[in-house]
């Protein structure tokens, strides 16, 4: 679906079960979503990849995508769907990387690849994240792709996570505020030398 520097973004297949279930069972990994407790290997075979797999059809956008390096290695996946109480024309992106891929800019990477992707929808009018309050790391991915705090809030999570006490960040980016970025970047890597016919 999608290619950046380093990352293939493409649909997942029931061949991924045991790569997600692999990927759910790090505490460190699952430490911001159930406080540290694996997925069942049983949810994800009979609920989560069934549902994930729903959202495929031609041209298709908009859903969850297995990560792979270049290599065909799997590090984890990305999503870009409608939040709750949301429609298509403002998506929520989300990630979930392995964590001996951490740390290595493939987070900020596939973000910026999928907000990309979702722009060039004339549709949508802007792209939502949220995570909590204390992640630190992914308030930083989304700052690093231009999102900027939109609100706090207190959600009513079925599970208590050490940390939720203070709440939940919701980060945007607005088309404006996109297309601004985009051409400041194009502005930035230009070099004169290359806009006429000959060197």
């Amino acid at each position: 679906m999608l290619r950046t520097a380093r990352l293939r973004l493409r649909e997942f297949t029931s061949q991924d079960l045991a790569a997600l279930a692999e990927l759910d069972s790090d505490p460190a990994v699952m430490r911001y979503i159930t406080g540290g407790p694996s997925t069942p290997r049983q949810e994800i075979e009979d609920e989560i990849l069934p549902h994930w797999l729903g959202y495929y059809g031609p041209g298709a956008y908009q859903g969850y995508w297995a990560a792979e390096l270049h290599s065909g290695e799997f590090i984890g996946w990305f999503h870009l769907r409608p939040g709750d109480g949301h429609g298509p024309d403002e998506p929520e992106l989300g990630y979930r990387l392995r964590r001996a891929h951490w740390g290595l800019g493939y987070a900020t990477e596939g973000s910026r690849g999928l907000i990309d992707r979702a722009f060039a929808d004339p549709a949508v009018r802007r792209v939502l994240a949220q995570t909590m309050a204390v992640n630190g790391a992914s308030r930083r991915v989304m700052e690093k792709c231009g999102m900027r705090l939109l609100r706090t809030f207190v959600a009513d999570w079925p599970v208590r996570i050490p940390g939720d006490e203070h709440g939940d960040v919701e980060y945007v980016i607005e088309r404006a505020d996109w297309e601004r970025t985009v051409t400041s970047a194009r502005r930035a890597t230009f070099h004169p030398r290359f806009a006429g016919g000959s060197a």
